[in-house]
């Protein structure tokens, strides 16, 4: 048996951070990570010679982002695209109709005004309802009580349950009415043109990272902590950090012994777990409007593809990114690549008929990924933001959680990830730990 100070399970952004942290302040730890990689969501493909960001590839707001700091800290470029979470507006999007008319300048406006005020209406609401209410019921009455037109109300119907989607992986009956409370974007939004996976490896530098290491139980005790990886390997420690996924604690393939406590294991059980999946279609040559961050589609016609982003800055050839998110998310993992790009393609010649045929695509399925078992956390409705916080324990003082479901300020984020990895080290330590210096040392 090998012994440390620390464990952390896991070499996504949340454990790289906490493992570092615990390692500058002169403590032996050693990092678990089922995968072949380090990055965990944050998954960069570079086989095509150029970056394709399976995963994360946003930071959603850098005002005040920790991942922000670490990206201009360690001299990452990025690159500005600011309709990353799903904004009606905010940068040039060509809108088109149920028909496949894009609108003009006015038209658009106006849509993205009707956003706006249901939007306004919406927060209203929310501010005053409990939890145990579904997005779905509050958007509804919102939407009954502005009396427009069919048109127009479907157009902001698709609207919000497409944002829940993007934002949650979830369907807009399944989430929570505050689960988009701290929905909020501070600053720009930027992506990775050398890909975001650049960051947990430039803070997985010098760590004793054991790869391929399945971790299977977690036997703790106010002694200390005991870790079994599938192979037979144990490892003991003083305190651990578990960072994975939300939906692999759900799936219970890692047993706790003994079980975890209900301060812990109830928020478990509570929160949902959403799947959100990228398909990037790579073209012989651009047939969309110069100029434009997106292609939407509205209403009805929207209703299973509805967004193309143009990351053609990113590929340095004409290239967008769809998602299947929610429950679109799950049907289409069980589809061949095959019918994913066909049923694509469907719904972009309504809009552009002269669609060529892509010369590559590359397509996600996280909720058939075993050490992730889905893409990212959602306060399913009953549940509650101190449901994040609460399932970072501690447990018995030597047991902590940590990943981007443990952080109730930003769940579902990089930044809540990073942010969830410092407060572990910092429970650990039993001190404050300064970011900004350790992100400095990066250099």
């Amino acid at each position: 048996m090998s012994t440390f100070d620390t464990i952390v399970v896991g070499a996504g952004i949340a454990g790289v951070t906490a493992a570092r942290l615990l390692a500058g302040e002169g403590r032996r730890v050693v990092v678990l990570e089922a995968r072949d990689r380090v990055g965990g969501r944050m998954h960069t493909d570079r086989a095509a010679g150029f970056c394709v960001d399976r995963g994360a590839s946003w930071i959603h707001g850098i005002e005040g982002s920790a991942v922000w700091d670490l990206a201009r800290a360690l001299e990452v470029p990025t690159i500005e695209f600011t309709v990353g979470s799903f904004q009606a507006g905010g940068r040039p999007i060509a809108d088109h109709d149920a028909h496949g008319r894009l609108l003009d300048a006015e038209e658009s406006a106006r849509w993205v005004a009707d956003v706006a005020e249901a939007d306004a209406a919406l927060m209203r609401l929310v501010a005053g309802l409990p939890h145990g209410i579904s997005y779905l019921d509050a958007t509804e009455q919102v939407l009954a009580g502005l009396g427009w037109d069919a048109e127009r109300t479907q157009n902001v119907r698709e609207f919000f349950r497409h944002r829940v989607e993007e934002q949650c992986g979830a369907w807009i009956g399944d989430l929570d009415a505050h689960g988009l409370d701290e929905d909020l974007i501070d600053g720009d939004e930027v992506i990775f043109p050398r890909g975001y996976d650049e960051l947990p490896r430039a803070v997985a530098e010098g760590l004793d990272i054991r790869l391929e290491h399945v971790v299977t139980a977690v036997s703790w005790a106010e002694s200390g902590v005991v870790v079994t990886t599938s192979a037979g390997e144990t490892f003991a420690a003083a305190s651990a950090v578990v960072t994975v996924p939300l939906g692999v604690l759900k799936a219970g393939t890692i047993a706790f012994e003994p079980p975890l406590p209900e301060s812990v294991a109830g928020p478990v059980e509570r929160l949902g777990m959403g799947v959100f999946n990228k398909i990037f279609l790579q073209f012989p040559e651009r047939f969309w409007e110069d100029g434009v961050y997106a292609i939407r589609q509205l209403g009805a016609a929207g209703e299973r593809w509805h967004s193309w982003y143009d990351v053609s800055a990113v590929s340095g050839t004409p290239m967008l990114l769809t998602f299947a998110a929610g429950p679109l998310g799950r049907e289409v993992q069980e589809w061949s690549d095959d019918e994913i790009v066909a049923d694509v393609l469907a719904a972009l010649r309504g809009m552009y008929p002269a669609v060529p045929a892509p010369t590559a695509r590359w397509i996600t399925r996280w909720g058939h990924e075993p050490f992730t078992e889905g893409s990212y956390s959602y306060i399913a409705t009953g549940a509650s933001h101190a449901d994040h916080d609460d399932a970072a324990g501690p447990v018995g003082g030597v047991l902590h959680f940590a990943g981007e479901a443990t952080w109730g300020e930003e769940p579902a984020t990089v930044e809540g990830a990073l942010r969830s990895g410092h407060r572990a080290a910092e429970r650990i330590t039993g001190r404050q730990i300064d970011l900004g210096a350790f992100f400095r040392m990066l250099r």
